[in-house]
């Protein structure tokens, strides 16, 4: 598993610069969005790890007429704006890096992660499709744990499932929901390795180059360990992005986590550029940006992060 867990982080690391250097030569005018992870409780006489419940879409940059939208001719503008509504049917597998620090007592502890996001839509019915989103965190963390040197692993894997209506309701309002799952895929300390379930939902409208909308989710543990406590945690995303017809997205949002347990706010406030690029006969989004922590538990990161990703996109 550690294995597997280097060659994806490589992958993913290695594709970035290449992307970011074919973005700046040979940008796409026709053709082809968090996870933040949250620090737990690291009290003395308990491990809580991080949390990985958000789903993170403001990586994945901008949106789509219709939630249903996904025609092989779109341009690479209506590409990018399909990647900023989370309930698009379009096939899409971002890899996510991200780097905090400033954790632990002297805040000398720091993380890098990538988070792995594979959306896959599915027709139900005539009128809905149901989208599913998993988020699974390749993480590699020092100073982070009390009395841990350092951890490389695996951490919770966020699976949910939104139903949509394949079109937006007469006002241009396009919304998903459902349950959303917390599978214990955590390895080496890095992650509480509970199950969990609760529910998710997204709304959002698009205007033009705009694209602003709120993604959020409960999620309640269904299992209790000692080792780390009931995990009951809330996710909110606001989310805006503007995206150019060179297919240049900018994006805001805001990842915050709520421990209902600790009474905590976990607050990231991320701003991103990602661009349509061609490579070959795959297209990406590329793209980078920088996290500011506003809030965070006692023993959380601290300052400044930063954000880079690459998705492959696979339009109808």
């Amino acid at each position: 598993m550690k294995r597997l867990s280097s060659l994806v982080t490589a992958l993913a690391l290695a594709l970035a610069p290449a992307a970011f250097a074919q973005t700046l030569g040979e940008p796409v005018d026709a053709v082809a969005p968090s996870t933040t992870i949250v620090p737990g409780d690291y009290g003395a006489d308990s491990y809580s790890g991080a949390s990985y419940a958000g789903a993170s879409y403001g990586g994945e940059s901008s949106a789509a007429p219709a939630a249903s939208a996904g025609s092989g001719d779109d341009s690479s503008s209506d590409l990018a704006k399909k990647l900023a509504n989370p309930v698009s049917s379009m096939v899409s597998v971002p890899f996510q890096y991200n780097y905090n620090s400033g954790f632990g007592e002297d805040g000398d502890g720091s993380q890098n992660y990538v988070n792995i996001q594979p959306v896959m839509p599915f027709s139900i019915s005539e009128k809905w499709n149901v989208i599913s989103r998993t988020i699974l965190p390749v993480v590699w963390q020092e100073g982070v744990v009390p009395g841990e040197d350092h951890q490389f692993g695996l951490g919770s894997t966020t699976q949910s499932f939104f139903f949509s209506p394949k079109q937006p309701t007469a006002g241009g309002l396009i919304w998903g929901a459902g349950p959303a799952f917390l599978i214990p895929t955590g390895t080496d300390r890095v992650a509480p390795n509970q199950w969990g379930a609760g529910i998710t939902g997204v709304a959002l409208k698009q205007t033009g180059p705009w694209t602003v909308g709120l993604l959020a989710n409960q999620i309640w543990s269904l299992t209790s360990d000692s080792r780390y406590g009931d995990y009951n945690q809330a996710f909110l995303q606001p989310f805006l992005s503007y995206t150019t017809p060179k297919a240049t997205t900018f994006t805001v949002n805001t990842e915050s986590t709520y421990n209902w347990e600790t009474s905590e706010w976990s607050v990231p406030i991320n701003a991103t550029v990602a661009q349509i690029v061609k490579a070959g006969p795959q297209t990406l989004q590329i793209g980078a940006g920088a996290r500011y922590w506003a809030d965070t538990p006692e023993g959380g990161p601290d300052g400044w992060g930063a954000r880079a990703f690459v998705t492959f996109l696979f339009p109808k």
